[in-house]
């Protein structure tokens, strides 16, 4: 497996962290790639496609923030931050960037490969049962999702879903009407050794939102104090 960690600064105490890092990894007989800034970081994740990519938030000329929303705007690979910072706004930018999971410091390097098990896990297919095999695809009025080609159409128009996005909008549109709390979407999609925010299921459900922007009925509706649900409303206007 290829992994890239990334050093954050100069600064004696992340220089520490990657040499722990670096000492457990090559224990664990995990190949690694360094970057030592930012940029560095986004162009090597380009070139050498690595299967998880864990960014500083601290880094010289390009912050961890910033590296991820470089890295997404053409990479599905998974992505861990790794900061700090412990407070829920910067854990929550972490995630509405793209990352799959935000470790605060001070950390364990057995923690760090766990969390990455944990994603790897989460990345599996699902086993799905004969009904669902039959089904091959839902539509909602203006809204169709392919379920074997993992495409969504919006309006005629396809519209790109990451791996989790997809599921999370498959789950709760085959259970339509149903109200599901965050703890449970977080069990259904993330699994049950999600080490991650709760908030991580609100990220979601706001990229969805924004993804079907193009229809004019809602069908992702937040339950207050709940959780959420999908229904469509009302077909859209001709």
């Amino acid at each position: 497996m290829l992994y890239e960690p990334h050093e954050s600064s100069c600064r004696r105490d992340d220089t520490n962290v990657l040499e722990i890092i670096r000492l457990y990894f090559t224990q664990q007989q995990i190949d690694l790639i360094e970057a030592h800034d930012g940029s560095e970081a986004v162009t090597l994740a380009e070139q050498e496609k690595p299967d998880v990519i864990i960014l500083d938030v601290m880094m010289p000329k390009m912050d961890g923030f910033e590296a991820c929303r470089e890295i997404r705007k053409t990479m599905d690979i998974p992505i861990i931050m790794l900061s700090a910072k412990g407070e829920e706004f910067d854990r929550v930018l972490g995630l509405e960037l793209g990352a799959d999971d935000y470790v605060t410091k001070p950390f364990s390097p057995r923690e760090l490969i766990a969390r990455i098990k944990a994603i790897f896990r989460r990345m599996q297919p699902r086993n799905i049962d004969e009904k669902e095999q039959v089904q091959h695809a839902m539509q909602f009025h203006d809204l169709h999702i392919d379920l074997q080609g993992r495409q969504v159409t919006v309006c005629g128009e396809k519209v790109s879903f990451r791996p989790k996005e997809f599921d999370l909008l498959v789950f709760l549109a085959r259970s339509q009407g149903s109200v599901f709390t965050r703890e449970q979407l977080l069990e259904q999609i993330w699994g049950y050794d999600f080490f991650g925010d709760i908030r991580t299921v609100d990220v979601h459900v706001k990229k969805i939102r924004q993804h079907l922007n193009g229809l004019d009925y809602e069908c992702i509706h937040t339950v207050w104090g709940v959780g959420y649900k999908f229904e469509v409303e009302a077909p859209c206007s001709g």
